[in-house]
Formats: C-alpha cells, structure tokens, sequence
C-alpha cells in the first residue's frame, strides 16, 4: 500500500517519536541486500518511478531532517548511518538491479495517529463535475409528486394502481403513506385483502378510497372478518361487502354487531333478510342510520304505507332507505295522484322509485295521449310499471305504446 504525498511527513515524525531507528537496528536490518530496513517496508527488485520516495532508504532518512526540524536528530544519527552505509550498502551494480518501492505491504502502526484526510479538502473542477448529488426532498409540499422518486413505498403503491392525485388532498393520509414501509406494513395487508377475495385489478381503486386500512391492526381486521363469518356471511358476501363498501373492516365488531341488530330490530327482518339486505347494500353499515330513519318515516308517515309495504320496497330495493327524501316525495306524488296508482301497486313495483322522475313523467303522458294509460294488473292490456322506467325507448315503443320511436320524439317536442 503505498502512502500519499501528504502522510509521508506525518509517518517520518512518527518514527522520531516513537524512537523506531537506531544504530543497532540498521544494522540488524541490512544483513544483505534486499533486506527490509524498517518493519513492514521490504526492498523489492522492482523500479518504480511513481511511488519510490526512498533511494534504498537512507539517503532518504539522512534528509529527514529537513521535514523534521531537528538538528539533533541529524547529527546523533547521521554519524551511524553513514557508517552502517559505508560497511552494509550494496555496491552500486546491485543497487541498478535491486532498487525497493512502497508496492509491498506496510505496516500502519505509525499512522496511527495520523488524523483522516479532511472532507473539506480541495478537489479540482474535474473531480466536481463527476459529483451527482440527488436534490434534497422538499420539508412541506403539496403533492405527493415531489417524494415518488424517493419513496419505494409511493412507487409500489402506483404501480398497484392507487391514484395519489385523490389521497394527496387529504394531508393526514399523504403524511401515513410517507412514513409507512413497504415490506413491513403495507405487505401484510395486501395478502389479507387477496386472500379475502379482493382481486389485483382492484387493489388500486380499493386503497384509494381506503388508505386509512394501512392504520389498523392486522389483527383486528382479521377478527372482523371472522365476526361477519360467526353470522353465517359466506367469504363471497364479504369479498363484495367489502368491494362496495371499502370502509367496512375499519368498523369495530360491536359496531357491526350494532348496526345489524338495528336493521332486524327497526325493519323487523329475518336473520336472513337482513343479511341479504346488508350484502346488497353493505354501506348500511358503515354510512350515517339519520338518513335511514328519515327514510322510515316519510313512508310510514308522509306518503302511508304500510309496514308490510315498507318490508317488500326496502328488500326488493335496499337504496330506498338512503334515497333522497325530496326525490322520494315527488316520485310518489307523480306516480299516485297524476298516474292514480295506489299503493299497493307501487309497493310491488318499487323500482319506479329508482327511476329518474322525467322519463317516467314523458312516458306516461306518450302512453296517456295515445290512450294506453293502465296500470292496473286485474285489466287489460295494463303496463307493468317495471317494464315502464327500466326497459329503453325502442322496446317501450313497440311492445308498449305500440307507436314508432319516430312518433315518440316528435311527441315530447311538444311539451
């Protein structure tokens, strides 16, 4: 190992001081040519003009005392160098053919306190260029945009599918998924959530809107799963429960424990009912009950229906418990006073409730000018009012206005 033009000063005070040389010690250490003259130094047969500092040593050491300072060093040991030189030097044939380099191994027992090259040490422009520095990661930002190249976890997370544009509007969820490992904590939920039957493709719509699932304890989402399974949900109701409602593990077991026992209580369901409810709509259980209850109500109480009635809308058609109320009220108001049908017709088809109030609006009054306005199932040639708002407008045309869609459009330009 050969040393550098800077530790060569520090190496020879370090011999100084530690008093490695003396007269006894040349002379044990030059028996013959090519012999090493310190410990760890060997003279090799090789010339090297790049790191031989040393012309067989001692014409070397005699002009230590240049970087040494000392004058005493000189003379004391000047004397027994050039003895030992006079008497153990080779003749100067053999120095052409063996001249020793620093190639060889040294021993660092004098380096020891040699201090580290400095990192404020000058290097040249050359050397500066060649420096790729990544820029720092900004302490505040906006978007998660300007953390993804440093971020395994970001980066694994895009190529999932997740959408960081939407997360990123929620600061608390951007600050989770910074702090968050990969391998450790987000791993570990990814084979939870596939072995629950979600699938890869939706792993990325799923995580978005529930990032807040990277917060919860593994094993409490497993013990949440295993409740829903105590109540007879097969693992394909949950796998779908939790693809519709993304929330729904986040919920505590009495919470989901609570928010079922409220749906058999109210609605006086079966068990079996009100899991068939549940797993068509699962954000039953993980949205607000207020509109549920308000729901509950302007049937009972503002458009009179009977509980029974309520049953059979609700299980047919469980979004009527969240529907809006305003759309509700004027849904019926049309459908009972204008097309005069009672109740227990639209109880058995409760799906005009989910239709959009002008097409139900343009159709009956199409179906009223042309005079086949009946929608009452004990007469003739009545119109279901399933087949009235689902089916679209060729169908309704021809199978139930018995007119041309041509004659249809030119009709609703008169309203």
């Amino acid at each position: 190992m050969a040393l550098s033009a800077q530790q060569i000063p520090r190496w020879f005070n370090s011999i100084k001081r530690s008093s490695l040389i003396t007269a006894a010690q040349l002379r044990n250490h030059f028996q013959r040519p090519g012999q090493t003259w310190l410990h760890g130094l060997s003279a090799q047969p090789q010339v090297s003009s790049d790191n031989c500092f040393l012309q067989w040593g001692f014409k070397t050491y005699r002009t230590s005392s240049k970087w040494n300072n000392s004058s005493q060093f000189t003379k004391s040991s000047g004397q027994e160098i050039n003895s030992a030189q006079s008497t153990m030097l080779p003749s100067v044939n053999e120095q052409s053919q063996k001249i020793p380099t620093f190639d060889s191994e040294l021993s660092l027992e004098g380096l020891d306190d040699v201090p580290p090259l400095s990192p404020l040490q000058p290097i040249s422009e050359q050397e500066a260029v060649r420096i790729i520095a990544d820029p720092p990661l900004p302490p505040d930002s906006f978007t998660l945009r300007d953390y993804v190249d440093h971020s395994e976890t970001l980066q694994k997370l895009v190529l999932l599918g997740v959408d960081l544009s939407k997360i990123e509007k929620h600061p608390e969820a951007a600050n989770l998924l910074l702090r968050l490992d990969f391998e450790k904590d987000i791993n570990q939920v990814l084979l939870f959530l596939k072995d629950l039957g979600i699938e890869d493709s939706q792993l990325g719509a799923f995580l978005t809107k529930n990032y807040a699932i990277f917060s919860e304890d593994l094993e409490n989402l497993e013990t949440r799963v295993a409740y829903l399974q105590s109540k007879s949900f097969s693992k394909a109701d949950i796998a779908q429960m939790v693809r519709k409602a993304p929330f729904l593990l986040n919920f505590s077991v009495e919470r989901l424990d609570n928010r079922l026992g409220f749906f058999q209580k109210e609605l006086e369901l079966s068990v079996k009912k009100t899991r068939d409810l549940v797993v068509r709509l699962p954000r039953l259980l993980t949205g607000s009950l207020e509109p549920v209850k308000e729901n509950m109500k302007v049937y009972r109480l503002e458009l009179g229906f009977k509980h029974n009635e309520i049953q059979h809308m609700i299980t047919k058609i469980p979004k009527m418990l969240t529907a809006n109320k305003r759309k509700l009220t004027e849904t019926f108001d049309f459908v009972h006073n204008v097309m005069s049908i009672p109740h227990h017709i639209i109880a058995r088809f409760p799906q005009v409730f989910n239709a959009r109030l002008f097409k139900v609006q343009e159709r009956h009054l199409f179906l009223a000018y042309l005079g086949r306005a009946q929608y009452d199932p004990a007469k003739a040639n009545y119109i279901s009012l399933d087949k009235l708002v689902s089916v679209p407008d060729e169908i309704f045309c021809e199978d139930l206005a018995k007119a041309s869609v041509q004659d249809f459009e030119k009709f609703l330009k008169t309203l």
